[in-house]
Formats: structure tokens, sequence, C-alpha cells
């Protein structure tokens, strides 16, 4: 089965803070393969509430950072994220992660001054491969062994549809996060020393001994976990509560050398928010797994904060923009601020 070639879509060459309008129904199923795909990303049915409503462009999805194998960042083509259009997960088990949601540009109209939108080469309706009841049916993989249901989605198929690795030194990566709007010249060039200060702590753990080693050979943002046996902590935190972050050495003792507390990793990028005050968004108690699409349910639920996101910031600005998952020992109720 063959997917369509990116090369046949139209490339609108989009920037951030454009204004684009969502195609419609119809014109958006005439560019899908019999799975429901444009280039191996998958158009889900929790997109289709968008169609025809008008968005502005927030990051342009040129690359994206690999979380299934660790392989680093892959190229993405022709396709960006839109200002607060995250995945609700209904038609996906009601996942809970509220990723960003792909869209190719051939899915998007780029909107004139006037409000109208500009003409395009998108094939007539009458020739679509692709229906609403296949895209349903494409939200499920194969059962696994053991019968329990698995799902497909944009975040499990990343890989397929970002094939092509993006090295460190690509220097054009950073000249198009910085033309496409995505961040600022003095970010990009943080980001890119960042990266090479990983890249040689990571060699020299593998070449120099222990002695040697800068920091412990630890990556930038400097998280080493300390603890033996991770404790918990339950406050029943609630959609709406403030919450004060952690400072980064309270979180510390509560991972293990792995970086992880029950399973559930905290990375450098999330020390960042370390101390800072946040607005509980809501609990998190599933989630689909990336690598196998197993719907996991949390024997301890999580909290995702408000406006508190991976900004890429130490992962070379991937424009993905993840909630970071806290763990309620990682947080602290306070009060409402008095007038």
């Amino acid at each position: 089965m063959k997917t369509k070639d990116v090369t046949s879509a139209p490339v609108l060459g989009l920037r951030v803070g454009e204004v684009v309008k969502v195609r419609s129904e119809a014109e958006i199923l005439v560019t899908l393969d019999e799975k429901g795909e444009l280039d191996s990303l998958p158009f889900m049915p929790e997109m289709l509430p968008y169609c025809g409503r008008q968005f502005t462009v927030y990051k342009v999805a040129h690359k994206l950072c690999d979380t299934q194998t660790r392989s680093g960042m892959r190229r993405m083509h022709a396709a960006v994220h839109l200002s607060g259009v995250r995945c609700d997960g209904q038609a996906h088990g009601g996942c809970q992660t509220a990723c960003l949601i792909y869209w190719k540009e051939a899915w998007l109209k780029r909107v004139d001054p006037d409000g109208a939108g500009q003409s395009d080469g998108i094939p007539e309706p009458s020739s679509a491969r692709c229906t609403l009841p296949l895209l349903q049916i494409s939200t499920r993989k194969d059962p696994s062994p053991d019968g329990e249901e698995r799902f497909s989605c944009q975040a499990t198929e990343l890989l397929r549809a970002a094939p092509e690795c993006l090295p460190v030194r690509d220097l054009s990566q950073y000249t198009q996060d910085v033309r496409s709007g995505n961040v600022g010249v003095l970010p990009t060039v943080r980001s890119f020393f960042v990266a090479l200060f990983n890249r040689i702590q990571d060699y020299s753990k593998r070449v120099l001994p222990k002695r040697l080693w800068f920091r412990e050979g630890l990556r930038w943002g400097f998280v080493k976990g300390t603890a033996t046996r991770t404790p918990t902590e339950h406050t029943d935190l609630q959609p709406g509560e403030l919450v004060r972050i952690k400072s980064k050495d309270e979180i510390m003792k509560t991972l293990n050398k792995d970086l992880l507390n029950r399973g559930m990793g905290f990375e450098e990028e999330m020390s960042r928010y370390c101390g800072r005050g946040a607005r509980v968004l809501r609990r998190v108690d599933r989630c689909i797994d990336e690598k196998t699409g197993r719907l996991l349910q949390m024997k301890n639920p999580c909290i995702i904060l408000e406006d508190t996101v991976c900004s890429g910031a130490y992962n070379v600005n991937c424009p993905r923009s993840i909630y970071s998952f806290w763990r309620e020992i990682w947080l602290e109720r306070v009060g409402e601020p008095t007038s």
C-alpha cells in the first residue's frame, strides 16, 4: 500500500503567526491514502472538529525529537502545529497526553488579510480513497499477542512519518528554526551549545575514566537521582489548584539513578520550572505508550500543569511542546494569593 508523496501535496512554506484555515473534510480525505495517512502521518478523527476553522500557526514542525528509540532528532516535511490545537484522545481510548496535533500543509489554506483562502491544487473530492469510517478503523493496530487492544495515532507513527535522522551538526535546522519564527537567534545559539555539551559529556563517559568526568558526566541541567527506593506521595491535587514546583535538590532525592520515580521520568528540561508556581490543568491516569500503542493505566495518577511544556531549550529546540508529567511528590499545594 503506497502513501502519497510529499512532493505531490501543496507546500505553503508557512511561518509562525500566519493565519490558516483547516480544509473541509472532503478536501482533506482526498489527500489521504487507504490508511488515512499522508506521507505516513495519520489524519485522526480528533482532528475533524477543526475542519473549516481558522487558527494561527504556533510552530513549524520541521523536526521532532524521537521519544520512542531515543535516536535524536528527526526531520519532518511540510507540517505545522496550530495554536491551542491538542488531541483530546476521544478516538484513542481517552488518552490524556494532550499532544499537539501535526497538520500537513496540504490540509490547510493560507488566509489572506481580507479573509479569503488562497487557491490550491487539491484534486476533486470524488477521487478520495479514504472515508470517515476508515479513519475510525485506522485508530487501531493489530491486537497484541495476548489480545490487548492497541492504538495507532500520530505519536505512535512519528518514526514512519519522519524516518530521516537529523544530526546535531546539521546547521540547516538552526537556520530553519529562526527563519520559520519558531525561536530567536539567541535561544537557537544556546540550544546548539547545549547539544554540543551533551555530546561531549556522553563521549567522555565512554572514553575517560570516571575521575576525569566533568560534573560526573551529567547532561546539561545536571539532574542526578540519589534514591535507592523512590518515595511516593498522594495529595489529591485537583484542576485549578495552585502549586509550587519543588526545588531541583528536593526532586532529585525522589529519583533513582535512571531519573525515575515509580517508573515516571524527570527530565533535565523539567528542571527549568523548579521553584515556580503553576496551576493544575488536569490529573492523568491513562496514556498511550508510543512504542507499543497500548493504553497504559497509571497506578499513581500524575499531574499536568498549565503552561509547563517541554520548550526544547535543552533538546535542539524541538517544537513538539509536550506537556510535562509531574508526580504529586514533586509539587506542593499553596494558597491562593491575597489581594
